[in-house]
């Protein structure tokens, strides 16, 4: 695992080559802006849950050159003693502006704004980038199974299928964030007090002479945490059968209930269906049943379209990796520059309109209607606009002909001081707290939003002035050719 005196290094190699051409050229203490953004949203969805703050901010508060990084950069070529001697004594000194964990993000709009040093800026890329691509993917893709059980239950199982030691802490963490009950990650449990759940495997049965045995022993020494997996060999002719039998003659008798079957093979719709029958038959209607194997949001979906008897959802490997899209193309583009004290924006063009920034230092807003309490748009404005408070008129920067003027509204700014100054001001919440806060958030958006198929597409939106001066800056440029 990565150790946090080592965040310096979280780096691209060619971070060190532009810090090392711009302090040759004494550029190295201008002021720069630089924005996190995506500009896709993966599965062809309708949102992304931001996540990786946590990260961030123990990467930063890392952040610290030692005599071994610098020994280190001489074998790759950086010799000169003055800017090695600039990188040992560097404490950073930056602004970061960033939404919360479990917010509702989306698509080209600044989720992360950095100022700072242009050195300073440009050594952190890596790390932001590697921090909140990953976590804001995988919180998105439990959010997504999470809305796909339509209030059953999900269980994070994915630990032993991530990418990494890492990979499978802050997986669990971020389905937890999405809504996940609990986790089988004990890690997960012991550092973020997540709720941890887990009995049995194959193997345990396997281990027994027979299969009701491997029951029996596991709820005289479990009667409270009794969770049969009843797949191993025959799930309606042998493993339901003996689940009863043991809750029949055993856990029955001596106060107990058999909370769970677990099924993790076959035709899942079918057998949860004759399980829920065969269980009732026998007086066991509180006893759950639950589901796993390679189970996603499409699969969960199909489950319950189809009548399955599930109460809850064990998913692994297509949560933990992302498995249907597993990248979040999150960037980190410059923005602006400071220059004897003005701000001046700076926009990357390129021949896919997609990929043309929005520049200058901005702000992200959001509106909520009144009424309803439902999210309307989000406004992407110059850092020293104000924006009304009782009507203002809105228009799609790429069919900027589609306006709609709002009323009735509130307004919130959705990025928050994370540092000033190179000192962290932000108390980051518990696990628990920014799983309320993104359930409260995802109830803001409107269901067709959150549609698991051809999703509604959220309005972001420009103000006329950012509009403006993009459209100013693509014409100089194009002047200038």
């Amino acid at each position: 695992m990565i150790q946090p005196k080592d965040s310096v290094f979280l780096t691209d190699l060619y971070e060190f080559s532009m810090a090392y051409t711009y302090f040759k050229e004494k550029r190295h203490e201008e002021i720069v802006y630089f924005d996190m953004f995506t500009r896709k949203i993966p599965n062809k969805g309708g949102y992304l849950i931001f996540n990786g703050l946590s990260k961030l901010i123990e990467a930063i508060n890392n952040f610290k050159f030692r005599q071994e990084h610098i020994d280190y950069l001489k074998t790759q070529g950086f010799d000169d003693p003055e800017f090695l001697d600039y990188l040992l004594n560097m404490d950073l000194n930056i602004d970061v502006w960033a939404v919360e964990d479990g917010t509702v993000v989306f698509q080209n709009e600044p989720l992360v704004t950095v100022r700072g040093t242009v050195i300073e800026a440009q050594l952190i890329e890596t790390i932001l980038l590697l921090s909140i691509n990953y976590s804001t993917l995988v919180t998105t893709k439990a959010s997504r199974i999470v809305n796909a059980a339509r209030g059953r239950t999900v269980l994070e199982f994915g630990a032993r299928r991530a990418h990494g030691f890492d990979a499978s802490l802050d997986g669990a963490r971020a389905a937890i964030i999405a809504g996940a009950v609990g986790t089988s990650h004990t890690l997960a449990g012991h550092k973020y007090g997540a709720y941890v759940a887990g009995t049995m495997a194959h193997s345990f049965i396997q281990l027994h002479d027979n299969e009701l045995d491997a029951f029996m022993t596991y709820a005289r020494n479990n009667p409270d945490n009794s969770v049969f997996l009843v797949d191993t060999y025959d799930t309606l002719k042998s493993g339901i059968p003996n689940a009863i039998k043991v809750a029949k003659e055993y856990l029955e008798p001596n106060g107990y209930r058999l909370k769970a079957i677990r099924l993790d093979s076959g035709d899942l719709a079918y057998l949860s269906k004759e399980a829920r029958r065969m269980l009732d038959a026998s007086g066991l209607q509180d006893c759950k049943i639950m589901a796993s194997n390679s189970l996603d949001e499409y699969l969960i979906d199909d489950l319950i379209y189809q009548g399955a008897a599930i109460d809850q959802f064990g998913v692994g490997e297509n949560l933990i990796t992302s498995k249907s899209e597993p990248v979040l193309g999150g960037v980190y583009k410059l923005v602006a520059q400071e220059r004897d004290g003005a701000i001046i924006p700076k926009i990357k063009v390129s021949e896919n309109i997609e990929k043309i920034t929005n520049p200058g230092h901005k702000r992200l807003y959001r509106f909520y209607d009144n009424a309803s309490e439902k999210a309307l748009a989000d406004y992407v404005a110059l850092a020293d606009e104000i924006i009304p408070t009782d009507e203002i008129t809105i228009f799609d920067p790429v069919a900027p002909w589609k306006k709609k003027t709002l009323t009735n509204y509130q307004v919130r700014e959705l990025q928050v001081p994370i540092f000033v100054n190179g000192k962290c001001v932000y108390t980051l919440p518990h696990l628990d707290d920014i799983a309320v806060y993104s359930k409260r958030e995802l109830e803001t958006m409107w269901d067709e939003v959150k549609r698991l198929h051809y999703p509604h597409q959220y309005y972001v939106d420009l103000s006329q002035k950012l509009y403006d001066l993009k459209l100013s800056l693509l014409h100089d440029i194009n002047e200038n050719k």
